[in-house]
């Protein structure tokens, strides 16, 4: 397979791991976010590798992997809603809820629509006036004041049928 040697070569990690350990001059806590990371990690013995001043903590997951089951079962509610354009990001289609998930909604006829933005769902809440525009509002912390503001723009532009559902991760201090 393609670029698998490339990121398996002990020599190339050898000489990562030798000049991490030349800079490593204090303790460093680091934490990787994904559960696919964590288990990248461990599976390859990176953590094993490190100098003990550093360590490793594995954090809350990221925002698509720890989304509640009851979150995405009614994001599932909603999306299957004739009258509903439900708008995520491309890597929640494929989350599973209790049944199926929302590549399945989509291939049943809801109407489901990928975006890059909270405000591509609000130029297609714009766009249709007369069906309900829901985004669904993962993501960390960081994602939130983006969600804030293509609120207060709806409600300054006067779109009544943009709405959100939030499912925030705090990744902890």
């Amino acid at each position: 397979m393609k670029y698998l040697d490339e990121f398996s070569n002990p020599e190339l990690a050898g000489n990562l791991v030798d000049q991490i350990r030349a800079v490593t001059t204090r303790r460093w806590a680091i934490m990787e976010v994904c559960g696919g990371q964590t288990h990248s990690i461990i599976r390859h013995g990176i953590d094993q590798l490190l100098p003990d001043e550093i360590e490793m903590i594995h954090g809350p997951g990221c925002p698509v992997c720890v989304t509640p089951l009851e979150m995405i079962d009614k994001a599932l509610e909603i999306a299957c809603r004739p009258e509903v354009i439900f708008c995520s990001f491309g890597d929640m289609l494929r989350v599973p809820g209790s049944s199926k998930d929302l590549f399945r909604v989509k291939s049943e006829g809801g109407d489901v629509r990928v975006v890059y933005s909270p405000l591509d769902a609000l130029t297609i809440a714009r766009e249709n006036p007369d069906r309900q525009v829901v985004f669904f509002g993962i993501g960390f912390e960081t994602t939130a004041p983006a969600n804030a503001m293509t609120v207060y723009q709806a409600k300054r532009l006067g779109i009544k049928n943009f709405s959100l559902l939030v499912s925030h991760v705090l990744v902890p201090p």
